[in-house]
């Protein structure tokens, strides 16, 4: 029982670092003609999200192995995501091209 947080967590972020990591690199190598469905992406965005996908999944080995280097790694990822979103608004703001998807419902 005392695993079974950190191994649902573990879970939880893995699967997630595995879709950042497979939709980021689907982008920036246009695999699977993915780049062309994603229309104006700002690139430096998507890179952002790969290298916090990585992150995301050796945390995720950090929640298994019990190791305290998990916290740093996912503050490091908040930084780079936040960092790309003050950049994002920099870009659009300067009148640079991106674009917005419509939310779902």
């Amino acid at each position: 029982m005392k695993k079974l947080i950190p191994n649902l967590l573990a879970t939880v972020l893995a699967g997630f670092g595995l879709l950042t990591l497979f939709l980021s690199t689907s982008v920036i190598f246009d695999l699977f003609g993915i780049r062309a469905k994603e229309g104006n992406y700002v690139l430096f965005v998507v890179w952002s999200n790969f290298i916090s996908s990585i992150l995301y999944l050796i945390a995720a080995h950090g929640f298994i192995k019990n190791k305290k280097l998990r916290a740093t790694l996912l503050g490091i990822s908040t930084l780079i995501l936040i960092a790309a979103f003050i950049g994002l608004k920099i870009h659009a703001s300067l009148g640079g091209i991106y674009e917005e998807k419509p939310s779902m419902q």
